[in-house]
């Protein structure tokens, strides 16, 4: 698998979404629907390194989509799945990318161990 693929798509996908969930509140835009993006942006500067099979990036960048995903999860889900709308689909837009970007690195780490 092209781990430097699913790290580019999830992070895209972190960065537009996050973006259009800081964009869609009207009233009060609150700083923390920019945390995805954040974790976006550290996550595309990541994709070097991935293209070059650097370990210490693969790693943090493992460590990065696992925390984003927990936080999803953990924390942001069960809040839009009382409130619905386009904020439930970006989130699970993000948890879905996410977790195909942990199953890509994941697959990378077993094949390198064998």
């Amino acid at each position: 698998m092209k781990i430097a693929f699913y790290n580019t798509l999830n992070s895209i996908v972190l960065i537009a979404l996050g973006l259009w969930g800081y964009i869609d509140y009207t009233d009060v835009q609150s700083p923390t629907a920019l945390i995805p993006v954040g974790f976006g942006i550290i996550l595309l500067l990541c994709a070097n390194g991935l293209k070059k099979e650097n370990k210490i990036i693969s790693h943090v960048a493992v460590l990065l989509t696992l925390l984003i995903l927990v936080a999803l999860v953990g924390m942001r889900l069960p809040k839009s799945l009382i409130s619905g709308g386009l904020g439930l689909v970006r989130v699970i837009g993000m948890i879905l990318t996410s977790v195909l970007s942990m199953v890509a690195f994941v697959l990378s780490f077993i094949k390198a161990r064998r």
